[in-house]
């Protein structure tokens, strides 16, 4: 069984990079198009074949990693939600962490992952390292589905007296 890493970068985290692809278990991105920095976001990898976080590089074309950042599930509240409902604690194996491999082949190592706080921590890394390539659309305004009849104004009455 795979990460499914295409599925956590592009559907979960929705990162805004259009020139970006997803290698294996790694995201490639080019934040700023033409630019000589690259972002590569790897899984992190603990000791006993689990994923407790995320893994931000920004690499440069020609003389390599310039700088590394690991963003603990734990610490965003990844998997705050899935591990309450499970009635895992902080102090218990596989807490805050995703495995790999399962028995099922229908099972996602990702299903229940609240992403929102994630995905802030790596707006605030790109914004760093890439300034203005983070592309938030703007809020879309709420559209009333009730409509109301506006009562039109009274007529004007004409310089002439009638009677």
């Amino acid at each position: 069984m795979v990460l499914h890493a295409r599925a956590f970068f592009m559907e979960h985290l929705k990162l805004p990079f259009a020139e970006a692809t997803v290698v294996g278990n790694t995201y490639y991105a080019t934040p700023i198009p033409g630019g000589p920095l690259r972002l590569r976001i790897d899984f992190a990898r603990t000791i006993r074949d689990e994923y407790d976080g995320l893994r931000l590089a920004t690499i440069h074309q020609d003389r390599g990693e310039l700088d590394a950042v690991e963003m603990r599930f734990e610490d965003h509240k990844t998997f705050d939600h899935r591990d309450a409902a499970r009635g895992c604690s902080p102090l218990e194996s596989g807490y805050g962490t995703s495995h790999e491999f399962r028995d099922g082949s229908d099972w996602v190592p990702w299903e229940g992952a609240h992403t929102n706080g994630l995905r802030d921590a790596i707006e605030q890394y790109a914004s760093t390292w890439f300034p203005g390539a983070w592309k938030t659309p703007p809020p879309r305004r709420a559209v009333s589905r009730i409509t109301q009849k506006v009562p039109s104004p009274p007529a004007a009455r004409g310089g002439s007296r009638t009677r």
